[in-house]
């Protein structure tokens, strides 16, 4: 694979995402995660999966150059519906998934975060939704997933301002498991994943197919309006010149149209 790789330790497979500098998730890092679950759903040696970014980040967002190569709305609908659908699977995957996040989980990297059944978290890293600064919104499952961890009014707030939280505010609105050192994270949460290993396999399957019935009956319709909605607002002009000015690194300027 060009951007995953893995190994397996003690029952955790230890799955790394190198995409430097920022480990922007592109739609091959989205392919290459589907990929990894194929390889490892029927291999017995592998009881938990580790996701984390080597180098500064776990993932600091989407390609937004990507974003330029998409020329209508319906294609960034179908764009949104494969990130969702791939997400999905991690959510529901058989065997559990623990993100480790260190320097920051923004957007698109967010959400793949959020889609795994833990987080742990370093003190200082940024976890945030920042899409509408581009003039966009979450397409991969952000605007449903958030307000289930944090409650509608912070999901809110962290979607309308753009700004991100610390890992040890995560903690505190129940975004994150447990908050480690930098040094720490990646030991803490493979001992975490290694005590995990030891449980039963089909009970630990049996326990992920039933936290899936604490979904609210409206995800799966909130899943598809976001996917539409991120299809709306691509062809806007605001969308436009939100891309055009992160590439440009200077300040948007948005005239609602």
């Amino acid at each position: 694979m060009e951007f995953l790789s893995w190994k397996v330790e003690d029952g955790v497979a230890i799955i790394t995402i190198a995409r430097p500098p920022a480990n922007a998730l592109s739609r091959g890092i989205i392919a290459e995660v589907d990929a990894v679950l194929d390889a490892v759903e029927n291999d017995d040696a592998v009881r938990v999966l580790v996701l984390h970014g080597e180098g500064r980040f776990f993932s600091a967002g989407a390609d937004i150059k990507e974003f330029t190569e998409v020329e209508s709305g319906d294609e960034f609908t179908k764009l949104a519906g494969n990130g969702q659908q791939v997400f999905e699977r991690v959510e529901t995957f058989s065997k559990p998934v623990i993100a480790a996040i260190h320097g920051a989980a923004l957007g698109g990297g967010l959400e793949l975060a959020m889609s795994c059944h833990m987080r742990f978290v370093t003190e200082s890293a940024k976890l945030g939704l920042p899409e509408l600064q581009l003039g966009l919104i979450p397409g991969f499952g952000g605007t449903q997933r958030l307000p289930r961890y944090v409650g509608v009014a912070k999901a809110a707030e962290m979607m309308f301002t753009s700004e991100p939280i610390s890992g040890a505010e995560a903690v505190q609105w129940g975004l994150a498991n447990r908050a480690f050192t930098e040094e720490s994270l990646l030991e803490e949460t493979l001992k975490v994943a290694k005590k995990i290993a030891k449980k039963s396999p089909i009970a630990l399957k049996e326990a992920i197919q039933a936290l899936q019935y604490a979904k609210p009956a409206s995800f799966y319709e909130g899943i598809e309006a976001e996917a539409k909605s991120f299809g709306t607002v691509f062809v806007s002009a605001d969308a436009k010149e939100g891309i055009q000015a992160f590439i440009e690194k200077r300040e948007p300027v948005f005239t609602g149209k």
